[in-house]
């Protein structure tokens, strides 16, 4: 039953890529809002960590672990999850990364393919085996989480840069089809943070190397937009793109 003051009290939200970084911290932020949630990546020591740190709010958490680009994995995934939770109402997309920072002619062929996959493939196979559910649910609202470097071509990080503007154009994409399904699907854009990736570059509180006005965040400062976004009334934005950047993306 919901609970006054608790604005996802009843609902279940699955966070991918949720055992570090910003998909832990989204997760947490949605549990304390009232949520139950499904936290699945590859380790499943960080999920069940998570899902152990969810489980002290008070709320039900199963940690589900699966490779995202894997669609036997994901559609496996998808099952175990509904032995769990009969519905679904909001969809974190948030598994995505790169390796190879080079430039085309200097990278390696095998970590830009498994980039773009991962960063494309990732959110349409979990988005193709768990949407389903959520249109059982009545709705609900997927949120894919981007980069400003999707938007915007550059001299090096191609396979991020690719896999990300594939994303943003999937959420546009899926945003048209599914509107009617009453479900909202928009993108996410963090900025610069300071995650187990990037804190060789990055320092909390400081400008990152490519961009002297942008401020690095700690994880934990992104899920608030997550929040805000998974808490919209129904018939709210759709296929928009919302950052915490400090310049346009």
């Amino acid at each position: 039953m919901p609970q006054p003051g608790l604005p996802l009290s009843g609902q279940v939200v699955l966070v991918t890529g949720g055992g570090r970084g910003i998909g832990m911290s989204i997760a947490i932020a949605i549990a304390e809002a009232g949520a139950d949630v499904c936290v699945l990546a590859r380790t499943a020591a960080e999920i069940e960590s998570v899902a152990g740190e969810i489980e002290r709010l008070g709320r039900k958490a199963i940690a589900i672990a699966a490779d995202v680009t894997n669609r036997s994995a994901v559609e496996q995934a998808a099952a175990k999850y509904s032995n769990s939770f009969s519905r679904l109402d909001v969809l974190v997309n948030n598994a995505g990364g790169a390796t190879d920072r080079s430039g085309i002619l200097e990278s390696s062929i095998e970590d830009w393919v498994t980039a773009v996959r991962l960063n494309i493939d990732g959110v349409y196979l979990v988005s193709r085996f768990f949407t389903p559910l959520m249109i059982d649910s009545g709705g609900g609202k997927i949120i894919n989480v981007g980069s400003g470097m999707g938007h915007r071509a550059g001299d090096s990080n191609s396979s991020y840069r690719v896999g990300k503007a594939g994303s943003w154009m999937l959420t546009q994409c899926m945003s048209e089809e599914l509107w009617s399904k009453g479900i909202e699907v928009n993108e996410l854009v963090p900025g610069p943070v300071a995650t187990d990736a990037t804190k060789e570059i990055m320092k909390i509180g400081g400008p990152p190397p490519f961009a002297p006005s942008e401020r690095v965040k700690s994880p934990d400062e992104v899920a608030p937009l997550a929040l805000w976004l998974a808490t919209q009334p129904a018939g709210g934005p759709t296929g928009q793109s919302f950052s915490l950047a400090r310049r346009p993306i």
